[in-house]
């Protein structure tokens, strides 16, 4: 049962989303003993971000928040904790948690001051060719890339997580598993929003006896409040605990995925699985009013068009026309439209495609594409085309951040796609695989299950990496950790990683009001400006008035955010997702 008390500052212009946060559970100041059950008592102002002094974990599900913080507790760093997070929330977080996906980690190393871009994105198997999705008249065919066995890439994140721990990490990879251990075999209580979840994809997972197996009980899916075990996930897990990631690549976990795929027609091979290599790259960087911006390069589209956004947005007072003003959100969604026109076409993996990152993030190129936003009236997106930025070179996700006491900072986003990924689980050993496979452009200018258009550079390929909107992002301030956050949302990531980061700098918003303010997208194609509920009807007048096409749809982005101050930390987990939960000691 949860209970709620508190109030909505009504002064506050966040006023709008008061109504939905009052049935958010309540930031805990500190961290609790884990229990089946847990009571939240919220009993201070609502839009207080949590504090805390000596280290920080926010995620979008309290019990891997509490492993999170535990390890940190045992004098654990950053990555300790980062990597036990990704190994719990595979299992409480079964929809977007995994080892059978992919995803990006940011660290910021505190000794060395190094940054590092870490991709563990998963990788089209060796047999994957361009055309794979189309029928023989050349269109794509429904579901093929999102609900088969084909729609499974390599899954990267046990060697991601592996990786990260072996090199920047304190503690043994045995020490980091076990608490996902103990969650998968001892079980957990189904949350109302995992409930609704797993109602919702009934038929997606009803189709595969070994996830029915899972997330069912009597014919239907598990409803609230009963209980979810995970042995076979649990005997996955021990296995990596003993074995390291070879067990996942090339042990028994590996022959068990390898039969899944040979049963139905999938692709993947004991040699793709045993060639996944994680890649360290630089981050792609920028500065916006005298911060730093590190963020994800290619593969991922995030960090570079966040930059690109956030050069082009530096020439305008924002702070002067406001947060959420018809004037800033017009300036925002003209130059998101900006953006995404050029995703389409440039963007890739650079191991297979030249991606122009420096021209796209270049100041020199986001003077000539501000030439082109009328601050007055809105460009159709039919009108604007990809840019020219070579001059000037020389779906279902989760997110969560750690900060710890020596300033190492870790952002992490991964995912299966959608929810629960391709709904299948391989047999035997209660893993849920990715349908990562539909982020690759199955045909240029077809839009994937997230509405975004790709072409060439986004092609399949083998041992190719899709293009990913994840955005796991550090603001540094003079050189020191300011701000650590990400999303996950989709297409929707990038723009929500972005208005965060302008509500705490040009707004003066700490990381609660940040989070809670209504949130806009526009990427280009489809032509909409789409808003979440909140925004006054006059500003929506004016937004029309200035030729904006508005389509106000569900709230868009779940960020997990942590501020790094003088007196410790401050953080919060956005209310979007009730089970999310921010703890710090």
């Amino acid at each position: 049962m949860q209970t709620f008390t508190g109030l909505c500052k009504p002064a506050l212009a966040l006023l709008p989303l008061c109504g939905a946060l009052a049935f958010a559970p309540a930031q805990a100041q500190t961290a609790a003993p884990a229990a089946p059950v847990v009571k939240y008592d919220l009993t201070y102002d609502i839009i207080s971000p949590v504090h805390s002094q000596h280290g920080m974990v926010a995620t979008e599900q309290e019990l891997a928040t509490k492993v999170g913080v535990d390890i940190l507790k045992k004098g654990g760093n950053a990555v300790d904790a980062g990597v036990a997070v990704g190994f719990a929330l595979a299992v409480v977080l079964p929809n977007a948690g995994n080892i059978g996906g992919g995803g990006f980690m940011m660290i910021h190393d505190a000794k060395t001051g190094k940054n590092v871009a870490l991709d563990f994105r998963e990788m089209a198997p060796q047999r994957a060719t361009r055309n794979m999705y189309l029928d023989d008249k050349g269109n794509v065919v429904p579901g093929r890339s999102l609900y088969t066995h084909l729609a499974v890439g390599v899954p990267g994140t046990v060697a991601g997580l592996s990786h990260a721990l072996s090199k920047y990490g304190t503690m043994k990879l045995s020490q980091v598993i076990q608490p996902a251990v103990e969650l998968a075999e001892k079980g957990y209580p189904v949350s109302r929003s995992l409930a609704q979840i797993l109602s919702a994809e009934r038929e997606h997972l009803g189709q595969w006896d070994s996830s029915k197996a899972i997330f069912f009980k009597e014919g239907r899916p598990l409803q609230e409040g009963e209980l979810l075990v995970q042995k076979d996930l649990a005997k996955s897990l021990r296995l990596i605990a003993k074995e390291g990631p070879k067990a996942f690549y090339e042990g028994s976990i590996a022959k068990k995925i390898v039969a899944e795929m040979d049963k139905h027609g999938g692709l993947i091979s004991a040699d793709d699985l045993k060639n996944y290599k994680v890649v360290e790259r630089v981050p792609v960087s920028g500065n916006y009013r005298g911060y730093q911006v590190m963020s994800m390069p290619p593969p991922s589209s995030g960090g570079v068009h966040i930059i690109q956004m956030m050069n082009i947005l530096e020439r305008y007072p924002l702070k002067q026309y406001g947060a959420d003003s018809a004037q800033t959100i017009h300036l925002m969604a003209e130059t998101m439209k900006l953006a995404y026109a050029d995703r389409s076409e440039y963007l890739g993996d650079p191991d297979f495609t030249k991606v122009p990152v420096k021209g796209l993030t270049s100041r020199a190129y986001a003077d000539e594409l501000a030439k082109k936003i009328n601050p007055d009236r809105a460009t159709p997106s039919s009108e604007i085309k990809p840019g020219q930025p070579q001059p000037y070179e020389s779906d279902q996700t989760t997110h969560y951040s750690v900060a710890d006491k020596d300033g190492n900072l870790v952002a992490t986003t991964y995912t299966l796609n959608l929810n629960f990924g391709s709904g299948i689980v391989a047999t035997g050993t209660g893993i849920t695989l990715n349908n990562e496979m539909d982020d690759f452009a199955a045909k240029p200018g077809v839009p994937n299950a997230f509405g975004l258009v790709g072409g060439d550079a986004n092609a399949v390929a083998p041992y190719k990496r899709p293009l990913s909107s994840m955005s796991p992002t550090f603001v540094l301030k003079d050189g020191k950790p300011f701000l650590v956050t990400g999303s996950p949302g989709g297409s929707r990531i990038i723009t929500t990683t972005l208005q965060t980061i302008l509500n705490v700098i040009d707004h003066d918003m700490n990381v609660a009001e940040a989070t809670i303010t209504p949130r806009i997208h526009h990427q280009w194609a489809p032509d909409q400006l789409r808003v979440e509920k909140g925004l006054s009807a006059d500003t929506l007048k004016i937004l029309q008035d200035k030729g904006q096409k508005i389509s106000v749809q569900p709230s868009m982005g779940r960020t997990q955010t942590i501020q790094i101050r003088s007196d410790g930390f401050d953080g919060f987990s956005d209310p979007r997702n009730p089970d999310g939960r921010t703890l710090g000691f």
